[in-house]
């Protein structure tokens, strides 16, 4: 039987570890899987897929202004090669990968969502095209629960419509972190070797609560002055209110990293990590709750996203309330002295996080095309 042909479709991705997993993962004996980028430059992911030997093609994109053309030339590659799947990822994609599957008549059209509530919270002008998505496609995976609540219960997609697969890790990739990475990045960072590291690795967007961290951090610093800050993907919208509050902490308290490409090292670096979106819709899934836990770092997590569904207060992680800075302190403060809890945490936390091993994923979403 020859392989079902898919063409999946990304729009300004650079570098994505989890979309290289599934490219690795995926069968190609059962899928002759076709990469279309959307992207105005080559990037990190495209040189993965072409040193892999995948099938890529860039379709030059620019934003609202290329779009009409991207559709165009999509619409003709759809027409020209029938591919029996068309699954698209992330906004601008969906938006022009689908209609363009649409219109070339292709049967199985299939879209990730990538977000929850942020566009009915932050960006209601956008909630128009999410309901064109919804429209175009014929299946909907719903990355968590939360996601799946959001498609049926807010914008009225059919429950048969809607497919729950979890994003996948490659978990093996979370083992055995050098020493000499790890001190690379402290080098790197300038990050004395002595300090107690409170880690964060969240973009500075209002959603993500970065501002009650800060606010539980400056306390901490009267229990032990040795702590630092690490944030990481330090950029977003929300930056200047953020800065603002960071000028409120002691010179060399805190450091901010834009990017750092070796995650996993920087993970190490971390004696506890924090992640407290401000409440149990707005992340529509949080890798971080994964890669943490992964890491085996002690972690304090507000219930967003898929956390709903497998975070236990002190099981797996310190879980505290939402916008709630005293109770971010109170677990920091916990954490440093109860090493029998962080052992606690570390262990069922390594355990509880099998489940997203991207074998899962890709298996599913393998079902999905061929059903």
């Amino acid at each position: 039987m020859n392989p079902k042909k898919i063409f999946i479709v990304f729009s300004n991705v650079s570098k994505a570890l989890a979309f290289e997993w599934a490219a690795e993962y995926l069968n190609d004996e059962k899928l002759d899987i076709h990469y279309i980028l959307l992207n105005n430059k080559s990037t990190a992911f495209e040189n993965y897929l072409i040193i892999q030997k995948h099938k890529v093609t860039r379709i030059k994109y620019g934003g609202k202004f290329s779009s009409l053309n991207v559709l165009a030339r999509l619409f003709i590659l759809f027409l020209k090669n029938k591919p029996d799947v068309v699954h698209c990822h992330l906004f601008d994609a969906c938006v022009l990968g689908l209609t363009a599957a649409k219109l070339a008549s292709i049967k199985k059209r299939i879209y990730t969502r990538h977000h929850s509530t942020l566009q009915h919270t932050y960006y209601p002008n956008g909630v128009k095209y999410d309901l064109w998505c919804n429209k175009m496609a014929t299946h909907i995976i719903a990355i968590s629960e939360v996601v799946k609540r959001t498609l049926i219960d807010l914008e009225g997609v059919d429950n048969e419509k809607v497919v729950l697969i979890h994003h996948g890790f490659d978990l093996k990739k979370f083992e055995n972190i050098s020493l000499k990475r790890i001190e690379h990045l402290r080098e790197r960072y300038n990050i004395p070797e002595n300090a107690y590291v409170v880690g964060v690795i969240s973009r500075y967007l209002h959603l993500k609560g970065v501002t009650y961290i800060i606010e539980a951090f400056k306390e901490v610093l009267d229990v032990n002055p040795n702590s630092v800050l690490l944030l990481a993907n330090a950029i977003g919208e929300y930056s200047g209110v953020i800065k603002t509050k960071l000028k409120s902490l002691p010179e060399n308290t805190y450091f901010e990293i834009i990017f750092e490409e070796d995650v996993f090292a920087l993970y190490k670096l971390f004696n506890i990590f924090i992640h407290v979106p401000i409440d149990q819709d707005i992340e529509a899934f949080g890798q971080t709750y994964i890669e943490a836990l992964a890491m085996g770092v002690p972690s304090i997590f507000t219930l967003s996203g898929v956390a709903n569904e497998f975070i236990v207060n002190n099981y797996n992680a310190i879980v505290v309330k939402h916008k709630n800075a005293n109770a971010i302190k109170s677990a920091i403060i916990e954490l440093m002295i109860n090493d029998l809890l962080c052992k606690t945490l570390i262990a069922n936390g390594k355990v509880s996080i099998k489940q997203f091993d991207m074998s899962t994923c890709t298996n599913k979403t393998e079902e999905l095309y061929l059903s």
